[in-house]
């Protein structure tokens, strides 16, 4: 068994954002221009990918493609009226179908495809043909609704990859700076699905992500959301983690573990006011992959969600990949001693534990 799988496809860095791109594909064989302003674009998961190559980490990986998830996939979660409209504006010259949501002809394959490279992850690691495994999906998907895209994302991809496996019981931890919105909608009253989003208070969306949110019927009490205020930081992630996550994964007892993994926390990036580096996001990754040994035979995924500064993802994504192979390759953290110098003094990371222990409280944790 090969330890890590990486789930990468290059057609998924050629969505681009619609009517906000510079060009379309010239003949299809071009990739798009990156759309002027647009802060979800290819580069971010571009220089993550080069990264592992440049440093030889890919090397150790398992690294492949995936088909695309089929219409019976994407039916499993969202009605076939939004599908027909998603395609019909994707063979024509692309659209917008929800909020913030641009996508240029031949968006619809694309995100097919993202959400087929988390399926073959997640159905990779329950096979046991990889320990564990990353999907870099783009575009994401933990902000869509089943009738409604919305924040980037165009099809519930952790989602579809749940109703598509063999798992039983799952469990969603989602760090991405925003509210899981979509996630957690989808599975609100489900007892089988445990959804844990850990995200900047009232970031976005704006009206959802609230502590008291914590499912409904069969549900009730299989949705925890942790909402950190702006400012928090590396002590403040891990401390919630030890304090709220995994003492809930160890309740639960899942299957299978996946990470709806954003790296928008990062204390450089332009769509959140969190301070967390590269070490953060590897520390987490330690926590959750020691939750996974003990819960669910190692099984756990990463699904590539936000995260939005060219300069500062790879480094962060590096860091988890590392975690996750046990690979001694390190490309460090070119910002890291930046983001260290800005981290809340000790009379604010006093108050931020002081948070999370009133939502552990309220949680009867």
């Amino acid at each position: 068994m090969c330890k890590t799988g990486f789930f990468v496809d290059e057609k998924c860095f050629w969505h681009s954002g619609g009517n906000y791109a510079l060009t379309a594909p010239v003949g299809g064989f071009v990739q798009p221009l990156a759309a002027g302003g647009l802060p979800e674009n290819p580069e971010t998961k571009r220089r993550f990918k080069n990264l592992l190559h440049v440093t030889g980490l890919t090397e150790e990986l398992h690294c492949l493609s995936a088909p695309s998830a089929t219409q019976q996939d994407l039916l499993r979660v969202h009605p076939a009226s939004y599908l027909n409209k998603f395609k019909a504006l994707s063979d024509d010259k692309g659209g917008e179908l929800g909020l913030r949501t641009p996508f240029g002809p031949g968006g619809f394959e694309i995100a097919a495809l993202s959400t087929g490279l988390v399926i073959a992850a997640l159905n990779s690691v329950m096979a046991g043909t990889h320990k564990n495994a990353y999907a870099l999906s783009r575009p994401p998907g933990h902000h869509c609704l089943p009738d409604w895209a919305n924040g980037f994302c165009l099809l519930a991809n952790i989602a579809i990859a749940i109703e598509s496996s063999p798992a039983k019981r799952v469990a969603v931890v989602d760090w991405d700076v925003h509210h899981g919105n979509g996630t957690e909608h989808i599975f609100y009253e489900r007892d089988d699905v445990l959804t844990i989003s850990l995200h900047q208070e009232n970031n976005y969306p704006l009206d959802s992500g609230a502590v008291k949110t914590i499912g409904k019927g069969a549900g009730k009490g299989f949705n925890m959301n942790i909402p950190l205020p702006p400012g928090a930081g590396h002590d403040t992630y891990l401390y919630a983690m030890e304090r709220l996550v995994l003492p809930r994964l160890r309740v639960f007892k899942p299957d299978v573990i996946i990470v709806a993994c954003g790296f928008d926390a990062s204390g450089v990036d332009p769509l959140s006011r969190m301070l967390c580096s590269a070490e953060t996001f590897r520390l987490m990754t330690r926590q959750l992959m020691q939750s996974a040994d003990a819960l669910c035979d190692s099984r756990l995924v990463m699904a590539h969600e936000g995260g939005y500064s060219e300069v500062h993802v790879p480094f962060c994504g590096h860091a988890v990949v590392q975690e996750m192979s046990g690979s001694k390759i390190d490309a460090g953290d070119a910002l890291g001693a930046r983001i260290a110098g800005q981290q809340p003094s000790a009379m604010m990371q006093k108050i931020y534990a002081g948070m999370v222990d009133g939502i552990a409280d309220g949680y009867g944790l």
